[in-house]
């Protein structure tokens, strides 16, 4: 039996509680909050989208820095074992669209209770409001840590599980990285990701709280394709968001730090170029005496219609009878090619996840132990590690809190 000590008390913090617990080690869980999984209480929307019920290839498909470092642990503890899991602690789950997986209750408080319950159970001593400064080797090999008030607490073996830099009123402040650093550890470079974009264009205002459902978004750097999906997204005061927004931004992230891009929206996706000039002629046919910005409201949201007749260079008040074929095509490819200008992510506090973290090059992928310093372990977000969204992220604390606290000798 060992000495775990487990910095942090979130997801992955409280999973490699249990589990290094359940293998028969002296657990302490050290958090600077006042209470347990406080990010966690804020995940999908305060539901907590636990995993996601996809085949493993989808699995990894789905995460985009460093896929092939989750092997072991996607594998040793899989997403179906996440949900086995959470049920046997007593927590019912429901699978919903894209293979989404929630509690029943729809409450992610109940997600942290039933492990809060099980670090009970089994004994877990939980110091609240204790923060960790700092975490010291000797001879290669993990020794104490040292709490804010200059105590120091040894053990056989540490965890760090922090998070990154994302929602630091939750507490994450990047200690971890801090941390890792100071005992040789490789941060990558660390960004927002999951995160709302900003754009150029004074018209984006305009069309703040416009849902867009089923259009599919593609960003191009010139005339390089970074990204292209179908799905629904949101208009804000600054930029975009919504789902696929939040997923694009994983891939173009590092790309925004020296350039602008350039966003593409098919508002029409299920219609070729041919079929929507058909539909708008027959439109415009029906109503040929109407002017032009009377005659458009049937294929546009009410509130995009103003900004579509403002870009389309077609004078609102013209009969859609005199419209000549040139400005009815340009019009079309509008509509097939509504594009912005992508200036920047917005900041840590609107970001779900961190994109960079503690180099996995320095991580044992079946264990999560440091290939730097003996018996210190890492899990969770603080490792270079991000995916989409749909449950994966957590997936990736749930796999890789399971290791370490599995490996622990």
């Amino acid at each position: 039996m060992s000495k775990v000590l487990i910095v942090g008390g979130g997801a992955a913090g409280m999973f490699a509680s249990v589990t290094a617990a359940e293998n028969g080690h002296e657990v302490l869980v050290f958090e600077k909050n006042e209470k347990l999984g406080k990010k966690l209480f804020i995940t999908g929307k305060g539901r907590c989208n636990l995993t996601n019920a996809c085949d493993m290839d989808q699995l990894f498909h789905c995460v985009v820095s460093n896929s092939k470092f989750l092997y072991s642990s996607f594998y040793g503890f899989t997403n179906q074992d996440v949900i086995a899991c959470f049920e046997s602690l007593g927590l019912r789950t429901k699978i919903e669209r894209g293979d989404r997986v929630f509690p029943v209750s729809d409450h992610s408080s109940d997600v942290i209770r039933v492990l809060a319950d099980r670090m009970q159970q089994l004994g877990v001593k939980v110091f609240y409001n204790t923060e960790v400064q700092e975490i010291v080797q000797k001879d290669g090999a993990f020794h104490h840590i040292v709490l804010g008030d200059k105590r120091e607490v040894c053990a056989d073996a540490c965890i760090i599980a922090t998070g990154g830099l994302s929602y630091q009123s939750t507490g994450s402040t990047g200690d971890g990285f801090r941390f890792a650093k100071a005992m040789g550890h490789e941060i990558t470079e660390c960004m927002p990701s999951l995160v709302p974009l900003e754009t150029k264009e004074s018209w984006v205002k305009d069309l703040q709280g416009l849902s867009l459902k089923n259009v599919n978004v593609t960003i191009f750097d010139g005339k390089k394709k970074m990204y292209d999906e179908f799905g629904e997204m949101l208009f804000t005061h600054y930029g975009v968001s919504g789902p696929l927004i939040l997923s694009a931004s994983s891939y173009i992230g590092k790309k925004l730090k020296d350039r602008e891009l350039r966003l593409s929206i098919d508002l029409k996706p299920a219609l070729s170029f041919e079929q929507l000039d058909h539909r708008i002629l027959k439109d415009f046919e029906e109503n040929q005496n109407r002017q032009f910005k009377n005659a458009i409201g049937g294929l546009f949201p009410s509130k995009l219609v103003p900004v579509m007749i403002e870009l389309s260079n077609i004078a609102p008040e013209k009969k859609v009878n005199v419209i000549s074929r040139e400005e009815r095509k340009q019009f079309v490819e509008l509509i097939k090619n509504f594009s912005m200008t992508v200036t920047g992510l917005r900041d840590y506090n609107e970001a779900i996840i961190t994109k960079g973290g503690v180099k996995t090059k320095e991580i044992d992928p079946g264990t999560m132990e440091s290939k730097i310093v003996k018996n210190l372990y890492f899990a969770g977000e603080v490792i270079d590690l991000d995916a989409l969204t749909g449950g994966f992220n957590l997936q990736i604390a749930w796999s890789t809190a399971y290791a370490a606290g599995s490996s622990i000798r």
